[in-house]
């Protein structure tokens, strides 16, 4: 009988830790973190350094980051579905705000994958392909969802961060912002 009882315990103490897992999976598209939109400023007084953005682009040319100008990075990866949706959004306000530099950064992925979606949406501005550029902003605002995006500003300071897919209204507000100090 005492048998039994723990055979039932250790079978209902499995059945309530699989039931608690988180749910990850082994497939890159299951395995990430979206996020919610959040929108994070910095006060220019608490901002630091960004990290160098400096190397191989997609399309297979040297690109560095340059102090100078705002900047907008986009973390994202072509499986990402809010990347597939924000896309159209960053390439009209890279339009828009042509004083502004727009950058990528690829993250997690395979690059002729990434390459035929940057072909395929007509992305207008460089896409790096080093991932470890993203442990530069560790100590500032990490990009610790798929897609984030960071405001750099004229100093080379992280000035905020957009957590998940932007909209128009998001980042539209985060660079009149910081293009205004």
């Amino acid at each position: 009988m005492k048998r039994l009882q723990i055979t039932i315990g250790l079978i209902l103490v499995a059945i309530t830790l699989s039931a608690c897992s988180s749910g990850v999976s082994s497939n890159t598209e299951e395995s990430y973190v979206s996020g919610d939109g959040s929108v994070t400023f910095i006060n220019p007084s608490d901002r630091i350094d960004a990290p160098a953005m400096a190397g191989m682009t997609l399309t297979g040319t040297n690109y560095a980051y340059a102090i100078g100008q705002v900047t907008v990075v986009n973390v994202w990866a072509s499986w990402c579905s809010p990347c597939r949706t924000e896309i159209p959004t960053l390439i009209d306000l890279s339009k828009k705000y042509t004083q502004v530099t727009f950058l990528g950064v690829l993250t997690r992925d395979m690059p002729p994958a990434a390459e035929a979606f940057a072909r395929r949406f007509a992305i207008p501005y460089p896409t790096l392909i080093d991932d470890s550029i993203l442990l530069g902003f560790r100590d500032s605002l990490p990009a610790n969802a798929i897609p984030s995006t960071a405001v750099i500003d004229k100093n080379g300071k992280v000035a905020g961060r957009i957590l998940g897919e932007v909209t128009v209204a998001s980042l539209s507000k985060l660079i009149e912002r910081v293009s205004s100090e």
